[in-house]
């Protein structure tokens, strides 16, 4: 019989690497601070950042660093398992809105805003070379799953076109923030994200309005 993995103070699963024991407060403390200095530190100096420089920014010692992350590919993995479960989470939390299409295409917003901030951790970690689709297959999966609750209700209550599937929202996304990395001056991200809200939404309902977007990516 094949043990459950553990679960953190943020509702994630531990890595492997961490055992199937639920690890104490103060390890997940230690966990998460590791994780947070390491995207900063990745993000603004690059991968080949040593690793006691990040356990130096997390305030914990490197034997406490190995520990959680036996290697450094198993740290770029917890920090891409992580960004996807953070996305997952938040899709989630708004699936219970008043306003579910105003929760949905928020949401898609937010996806977007955050894969503009955090482009610089992702071109670093995509440099890695690590396999994305093999160490985050399952967190994707959840993803998904969450995307789909939040389209299902915006769709019931008419603000999204019945044709649509999780699939083809992450794709639309994915493909804007790509667009997003390589802007043309004559075509603004708004603009971009207000073409695809349009085509998300039934004929009758679609505005074209620039109301719809506000200021996606002006925190860049």
């Amino acid at each position: 019989m094949v043990a459950k993995p553990s679960v953190d103070v943020r509702g994630r699963r531990a890595l492997p690497d961490e055992g199937t024991r639920p690890l104490r407060a103060d390890a997940l403390r230690n966990r998460a601070r590791v994780l947070e200095a390491a995207e900063s530190v990745f993000a603004s100096e690059g991968i080949s950042v040593p690793v006691d420089v990040i356990a130096e920014r997390a305030g914990v010692g490197v034997g406490t660093l190995y520990r959680h992350f036996p290697t450094k590919e198993k740290l770029f993995e917890a920090i891409l398992i992580d960004r996807i479960a953070d996305i997952a989470a938040d899709a989630r939390a708004r699936v219970d809105s008043d306003d579910p299409g105003g929760a949905f295409f928020d949401f898609l917003q937010h996806l977007v805003r955050e894969s503009a901030l955090k482009r610089d951790l992702i071109q670093a970690l995509i440099g890695a070379g690590v396999e994305i689709e093999l160490a985050a297959a399952q967190s994707k999966r959840d993803l998904e799953a969450a995307v789909n609750d939040l389209l299902a209700v915006a769709q019931e209550a008419g603000a999204v076109r019945p044709d649509v599937t999780s699939a083809v929202v992450l794709s639309l996304v994915g493909a804007t923030c790509i667009a997003c990395e390589r802007p043309n001056a004559g075509a603004l991200p708004e603009d971009l994200l207000n073409i695809v809200f349009d085509g998300l939404r039934p004929p009758t309902v679609a505005t074209g309005s620039k109301a719809g977007v506000r200021g996606v990516l002006r925190a860049r």
